[in-house]
């Protein structure tokens, strides 16, 4: 049968691409090549011509291990060349181990750890759902993705699950490729869970077949496109390494050895396992024939279908002019335009509140953004965009803009990366600075996929007090800020941190982020009241320079005192004591070293002169300010966990006063 020749030259192409390698994972993508080849071939909506097209399927990958099995069946569709494919793993080349966000050759996604990329399909189904709330049904499409045994095993996969389900995103079919096998061991012995009545707990249809059989994978995913108000999940029962065979034709099928190595090295014969799937072993990297001229009519289909869709747009358009614009504005993926002016702060508050009162004015002025918080939204202040008149999306109903992801971190910045890269939605997302350390993974794929995130982290430093040492961030920031330090491959800062000193730099934080529409951005707000350290917003859009003179003393400084967020205050008092001992301080706000650092010369001089003693005060570690201080200077920061004690009294204790400033410059300057 064609459809099965066709599965088996993925699999001949994806154990080629390994052995020539000498490194990957074969027997998955072997596995999972009869699901791929029927959701391509017959169910997948895309234009073979413009893969950027709005309302395309998207396909996610979970399994980043099985690349080879992506890459062979967008070679069937003309995205990869045999060489491309041949050059699997290797430098310079667009066929990566793991698979890299590339939508002009059909990469929805960078696969990252485990269990990232179906969450990334929530949030892309998400996103799928709120448009068409906004444009209407003939916009809508599906979110289709692939997860493994390791991916139902991820942590990650427990709040996808129940999400998915808790919204009813009948737009998401989610194929599980059950083999049985994972990288050192069956799976029956890590994994005795009964899956498919857990993700029934948790509101899916859910599908059990023979994951091999084309004609049961052609009527699962026909009965899951069928609308019944829940995701699906269709658990194919699939053969680690199908079409395996050691050197004397028998079979070497079902072997956790296949899982992570080529072949050959696993104890399988590459030769005899090309010829039993009917391919040339010297010439592994073709496609068959009638393959070939089968697909071309599967890209003929894809066209006409996309072109009638794209017809009825163009009808809808014209009868919807505004509507159409705000359509096309959105997809723009431009900057939204704001009367930041116009924004008005309640002076000497904590910047959290500072954040709350822009975030009610973007739920008023930003029709194409959702906000996002882990079960902390009357904590963290993004319940300012609920004030400012977004409602919760909620099951049937995405006309709202606030998504409440209950306690799950992670899971909730994966699912804000799957709609940013759905694109056409500003996307944010916030809970306490100590438990971005549960989001880090999703923040580096934001960074190295270059989606532009809002991440919104407050209770910034040990002040949350009595909380106690788990709830006070201390080494936090110096972990964001060393992504600021990291190029992401467009040879750019990969994250943009922000950490403002007062509520007008925050204003300003919040317009640097939105205006960031290349990378994401970390937003770090202070639980506790800051006095004003600006006269106004437009005083305080020095920051956009990232770091600039909050106070300036006449002629040469004695010493020049740095710090971010709440410390720039504490370093104003301190200074006024030192004014008592003749003492000149020239005052800077450091909002982001990294955006500091790629201002020119002159100005950096003019902000750190050189020759000059510098100060720095930090909440967290030294090393957050060590490169702007330098070995002639000093940092004031914490190199300890914090204890449980109103933040006054931790303020007294761990010296952050400004009779502490006085004594530590003073020494300084001996």
């Amino acid at each position: 049968m064609l459809t099965n020749k066709a599965a088996d030259n993925i699999r001949i192409l994806s154990a080629a691409m390994v052995e020539k390698a000498k490194s990957g994972h074969p027997g998955g993508a072997m596995g999972g090549a009869d699901f791929v080849n029927i959701l391509y071939s017959e169910f997948l909506n895309f234009d073979p011509k413009n893969p950027k097209w709005e309302n395309r399927d998207r396909f996610f990958m979970d399994p980043g291990h099985m690349s080879p099995m992506l890459y062979s069946v967008l070679a069937l569709t003309g995205k990869y060349t045999m060489e491309d494919l041949a050059q699997f793993r290797q430098w310079g080349s667009v066929t990566p181990g793991h698979p890299e966000v590339d939508m002009d050759r059909g990469v929805e996604n960078t696969s990252g750890p485990l269990g990232q990329g179906h969450t990334m399909a929530v949030g892309a189904a998400i996103a799928e759902r709120f448009l068409a709330a906004r444009f209407g049904e003939w916009s809508a499409h599906k979110t289709y993705t692939f997860i493994s045994d390791g991916g139902i095993q991820e942590e990650i996969a427990q709040g996808a699950g129940r999400i998915a389900g808790t919204l009813g995103l009948s737009n998401l079919i989610m194929f599980y490729d059950a083999n049985n096998i994972q990288l050192s061991t069956k799976v029956e012995e890590v994994m005795v869970e009964d899956t498919a009545k857990k993700y029934e707990a948790w509101g899916w249809r859910v599908m059990d077949i023979a994951g091999n059989d084309a004609d049961a994978i052609r009527e699962a995913l026909k009965e899951a496109n069928v609308d019944c108000g829940k995701p699906t999940l269709i658990i194919g029962r699939t053969l680690m390494g199908k079409g395996a065979r050691k050197a004397d034709g028998s079979s070497f099928e079902d072997q956790v050895s296949t899982h992570g190595q080529p072949l050959t090295a696993a104890g399988a014969d590459i030769k005899t396992t090309i010829e039993n799937l009917g391919g040339d072993a010297e010439n592994p990297f073709t496609i068959f024939p009638e393959v070939k001229e089968y697909y071309t009519k599967v890209l003929a289909e894809k066209s006409a279908f996309a072109a009638k869709k794209q017809e009825e747009q163009k009808e809808w358009e014209a009868a919807n002019t505004e509507l159409a614009a705000k359509f096309h504005k959105f997809y723009s993926g431009d900057a939204p335009e704001i009367d930041w002016a116009a924004i008005e702060q309640k002076a000497d508050q904590a910047t959290r509140g500072g954040s709350a009162t822009v975030l009610s004015e973007l739920a008023k002025q930003v029709e194409n953004m959702i906000v996002s918080s882990a079960d902390l939204s009357n904590s963290d202040k993004t319940d300012g965009f609920i004030k400012g008149g977004a409602r919760n999306l909620t099951k049937g109903d995405f006309s709202g803009a606030f998504f409440q992801a209950g306690v799950a971190e992670l899971t909730m910045a994966a699912i804000c990366n799957g709609i940013a890269l759905h694109g056409g939605i500003h996307v944010a997302c916030g809970t306490f600075f100590v438990f971005s350390d549960y989001m880090k993974p999703a923040v580096r794929l934001s960074a190295l996929m270059q989606v532009p995130v809002k991440y919104v982290w407050t209770h910034d430093a040990f002040r949350v007090g009595e909380d106690g040492p788990t709830h006070q961030p201390v080494e936090q920031e110096a972990q964001i800020r060393l992504m600021e330090k990291m190029q992401n491959h467009a040879h750019k800062m990969s994250l943009l941190a922000l950490r403002p000193a007062d509520v007008n730099e925050a204003t300003v934080a919040w317009k640097m982020a939105m205006e960031n529409t290349d990378t994401p951005t970390a937003m770090i707000f202070s639980r506790q009241n800051i006095k004003n350290v600006t006269s106004s917003y437009e005083d305080a859009l020095q920051a956009e320079r990232g770091a600039y003179i909050a106070q300036k003393c006449e002629g040469t400084p004695d010493i020049v005192l740095v710090a971010s967020g709440s410390e720039v205050s504490t370093l104003i008092a301190g200074a006024e004591l030192l004014k008592e001992k003749n003492v000149k301080c020239q005052i800077v706000s450091v909002i982001s070293e990294g955006l500091f650092r790629q201002q020119d010369a002159a100005y950096q001089t003019e902000v750190l002169p050189t020759g000059v003693k510098r100060f720095g005060m930090t909440a967290g570690l030294p090393v957050t300010l060590e490169g702007l201080v330098g070995e002639n200077g000093k940092v004031f920061g914490l190199s300890h966990f914090g204890y449980s004690a109103p933040a006054g009294r931790l303020d007294v204790e761990f010296g952050y006063t400004p009779e502490n400033v006085v004594k530590e410059v003073t020494e300084l300057l001996g």
